[in-house]
């Protein structure tokens, strides 16, 4: 039950068995996207003045926490500059040959997507660079003292890396990119109106006080409201109910483990491990991790900044801290005296 609860929250890669269900509740154009309003009405300006001025739309760096938009946003660049898409991920570039590949085959103004942009390695970023720059990269044939270099010329095109970790991002690579865009998480009500959107398109009706109860469990998060429509669909057809209402999204939820924070097993366990054996902190990630079984990486790319944001947990320059709100939500008593006089416990470990 709980390494399936751990899968509906997780905000990272989408398991191959949901990707077409994703695909189609994705947005097609900017009009029917939901929410970041600001980058959305930017966008529109960049793509008109591109298709007006019959050029490559300069290259565009979507970042910001998983499962907010970055990856359809990049469909719907392509789709509304009419051009073809090429979507990749940087763990999958390990050759300078692959992304040699990939280039030589964009044609006029396509778009390359590369997600997890910041996982690229050196060799690859510096054969991008020239890419991006002057729409050229730079080939060795052979080996030893008989290799050449042969340079390609390369159609314009318009690279969109997305990111979880901007400050991975090499500066030289950062730089590169005349459009940084950084994706906030959703307010409750843009998630209400993105969990009617879902029901409808997914062919049930879903009550008003159902759609926002989804909504503000959801993490903040876009694609955990689609997936949590979907599973509290799945109770409704079974309990023979015409339409997602209130009684049955919260009996569904209840079931998911979910609290009313929107907090899953995991997050429990983390606030729970730091207040219950390390009297609330501060105490080191790795630390964290080994009592929790779970990657650092982890931790810190997708359960970290939605407990930040929810305001029960917070960093210092020492390690993490449960906050009074974690001591609450939790039911237990909260005792300042004690976190005051926490030393430090791990040095040089990292926070």
């Amino acid at each position: 039950m709980t390494d399936h609860i751990t899968r509906l929250m997780d905000t990272r890669n989408v398991p191959d068995e949901e990707h077409d269900h994703e695909l189609s509740l994705r947005p097609s154009c900017l009009e029917e996207f939901i929410g970041q309003k600001k980058i959305t009405e930017n966008l529109k300006i960049f793509i008109e003045s591109a298709k007006l001025r019959k050029k490559s739309l300069d290259h565009i760096l979507l970042s910001g926490p998983p499962g907010l938009g970055k990856t359809t946003l990049a469909f719907i660049i392509a789709q509304e500059l009419g051009v073809n898409l090429k979507a990749t991920s940087a763990p999958v570039i390990d050759k300078a040959g692959d992304l040699a590949s990939i280039l030589t085959g964009l044609e006029e103004n396509d778009v390359l997507f590369i997600d997890e942009i910041h996982r690229l390695s050196p060799a690859i970023e510096e054969i991008l660079y020239p890419a991006m720059e002057d729409r050229s990269i730079d080939i060795i044939i052979g080996q030893g003292v008989g290799a050449k270099s042969i340079k390609l010329n390369l159609a314009p095109f318009t690279l969109v890396g997305a990111t979880t970790r901007t400050g991975l991002l090499t500066a030289a690579l950062r730089d590169r990119f005349g459009i940084p865009l950084r994706l906030n998480y959703y307010e409750p009500d843009e998630l209400k109106k993105i969990a009617l959107r879902t029901a409808g398109i997914i062919g049930l009706k879903i009550n008003e006080d159902a759609a926002f109860e989804i909504a503000r469990r959801a993490r903040r998060t876009p694609r955990i409201v689609n997936r949590l429509v979907r599973r509290v669909a799945d109770f409704t057809v079974v309990m023979k109910k015409e339409k997602i209402d209130l009684e049955t999204t919260k009996f569904a939820l209840h079931k998911l483990d979910i609290d009313e924070l929107g907090l899953d097993e995991m997050d429990r366990r983390i606030l729970s491990s730091i207040i219950e054996k390390y009297s609330g902190g501060p105490v080191g990630l790795k630390t964290i991790a080994i009592s929790v079984g779970e990657e650092t990486d982890t931790l810190e790319d997708y359960y970290e900044p939605f407990l930040v944001q929810t305001g029960l947990l917070k960093r210092t320059p020492r390690g993490r801290m449960a906050t009074a709100g974690a001591y609450k939500h939790l039911g237990l008593e909260y005792n300042p005296t004690i976190l005051d006089e926490q030393p430090e416990l791990f040095g040089d470990e990292q926070l």
